[in-house]
């Protein structure tokens, strides 16, 4: 759970500053480019943490879009019941965290689950 909070943290702290950064509205027309923005951020991250290959970055990329989508939408429909929300984004997370799984070496894999590991720590040693 704690992983998953962290998860949506991050996802929401990279949608804010890049939002903030370049003066985009949340208007729906510009809802998807800030989706895009915020898909493209993580997954750069990503790729540098990872030393993804340039196949990897861009199915990650697309991966990301698709679970930053799904998080928003999974927001909104179940905004009135929250305990129905962390049970879907705990679904969203476990299907993210598989199909990553799927498309990493297993080198980059432990190099994603140490980053993991560690802003878990970093949390805790905030707290």
């Amino acid at each position: 759970m704690k992983k998953l909070c962290l998860l949506i943290g991050m996802l929401l702290a990279l949608g804010t500053a890049s939002q903030a950064g370049s003066g985009v509205t949340t208007i729906t027309t510009d809802h998807g480019a800030a989706i895009a923005a915020r898909a493209t951020k993580l997954s750069r991250s990503m790729a540098s943490a990872m030393q993804l290959d340039e196949g990897q970055y861009l199915k990650i990329k697309k991966l990301n879009t698709r679970m930053l989508i799904a998080v928003d939408d999974l927001k909104s429909r179940y905004a009135a019941d929250p305990e129905i929300l962390d049970q879907q984004l705990a679904d969203a997370q476990q299907q993210y965290e598989q199909a990553l799984a799927d498309l990493l070496r297993p080198r980059q894999l432990a190099l994603y689950q140490e980053a993991q590991t560690n802003m878990t720590a970093l949390s805790i040693m905030a707290n």
